[in-house]
């Protein structure tokens, strides 16, 4: 058994490695290469159809990503959201509060879509009405203390999980659904998929197709990153659903102070061990996670670098967002220091440790990662 559950997790995260498991703990060797692609359609649709019974069998479905969502999460949601109208069952979005991230997005769903805003709910308001009748659905996460409220996974033992990034040690126990697909750009582009086989028309509406195709931009920055045929195939399905790529790009329009502050970062940043860059927002902020991802992400536009790595401070935590061009596994590296995600898009938090601790936390790290070597 413990044999099977080390296969699981090594094609969870990929393939291309080996995992050991001793007690309660994995251990991961190899996985530093670019995955290739090997899902196919045949599973996408048995997925589709499998989701359409649990659906159908749920008295109502609850909907909920990862905490300080991104365009992919709260895309996805949206997308699972519109799977569960077509089945004609009630579905709710658990969030609890809006950050910058999202913030351009939510309020077109106030302007455009407001019978779905009406769903949108707290984990508060989701722990009254979830009972073990209820079905509920993760998506662009599988971590259970990463989900928006980890209490909630209590409540019921039907869950379904939808995610794209590598699996770790840490998974939600015995769910009864999984798609977790590393080789996808993002979980958008793995619901959009999921929703042409529930159904012979998505019935999308304009503003729904516009937030998935968001989430696949962000995940792929702009269709550059971990970006296959399936992934334009799905884009694809959201523009003939009405998405305007026009609309889209201005979701992710910033304010005149995240530039500024972004700016910052990348004039102070250092390089070390010659091709990774390291930069840091020192100034706690409401946009904090926002403007150290934008940083990390456009620190690889200089010449040379091949990963970068930004701190910030975010409620009273060190968060550290990674980004590669893909010769150097940003996964791996903030994996050991808690974190998850992919090779070439990861992020990880640091409780109880200064900025400057966790920059040298992050630099041992690196360090180990380059002698180890392929």
């Amino acid at each position: 058994d413990n044999a099977k559950a080390s296969v699981d997790v090594a094609l969870g995260r990929g393939g291309d490695q080996a995992v050991l498991k001793t007690g309660n703990t994995f251990e991961f060797f190899g996985g530093k290469s670019k995955a290739m692609e090997k899902r196919n359609k045949v599973k996408a649709r048995v997925i589709g159809y499998a989701l359409r019974q649990l659906i159908d069998q749920a008295k109502e479905v609850f909907v909920m990503g990862h905490r300080n969502p991104d365009m992919d999460s709260i895309g996805s949601a949206i997308g699972v959201m519109r799977a569960v109208k077509n089945r004609e069952k009630e579905a709710y979005l658990i969030l609890n509060g809006q950050n910058p991230s999202i913030k351009n997005l939510l309020d077109r769903l106030k302007e455009q879509q407001a019978d779905l805003l009406d769903r949108v709910i707290s984990s508060e308001e989701a722990e009254r009405i979830m009972d073990d009748e209820s079905l509920l659905i993760l998506v662009d996460n599988h971590k259970p203390s990463f989900t928006e409220a980890p209490e909630l996974l209590e409540l019921t033992d039907k869950i379904v999980v939808i995610d794209h990034h590598r699996r770790g040690a840490e998974f939600i126990e015995d769910p009864v659904l999984t798609y977790l697909e590393p080789y996808a750009s993002s979980t958008s582009e793995l619901v959009t998929e999921v929703l042409t086989y529930m159904s012979e028309d998505t019935n999308l509406t304009k503003y729904e197709a516009e937030a998935l195709l968001a989430g696949i931009t962000v995940d792929t920055k702009n269709f550059t990153f971990q970006t296959g045929v399936r992934t334009f195939e799905a884009a694809s399905t959201l523009r003939r659903a009405g998405a305007d790529t026009t609309v889209v790009k201005n979701l992710f329009r910033d304010d005149l102070n995240t530039f500024v502050n972004k700016a910052e970062v990348i004039r102070t940043a250092k390089l070390v061990f010659d091709t990774i860059a390291i930069g840091r927002l020192e100034e706690e902020m409401e946009d904090s996670l926002l403007i150290a991802a934008q940083a990390a992400n456009e620190l690889l536009d200089i010449n040379n670098v091949e990963a970068s790595f930004v701190l910030t401070n975010s409620n009273s935590k060190i968060h550290i967002s990674g980004r590669s061009i893909g010769n150097i596994s940003v996964q791996l590296i903030l994996e050991k220091l808690g974190g998850g995600g992919h090779l070439t898009s990861a992020g990880t938090q640091l409780t109880e440790t200064t900025m400057d601790e966790a920059e040298k936390l992050l630099i041992d790290n690196i360090k180990e990662y380059l002698e180890e070597g392929e």
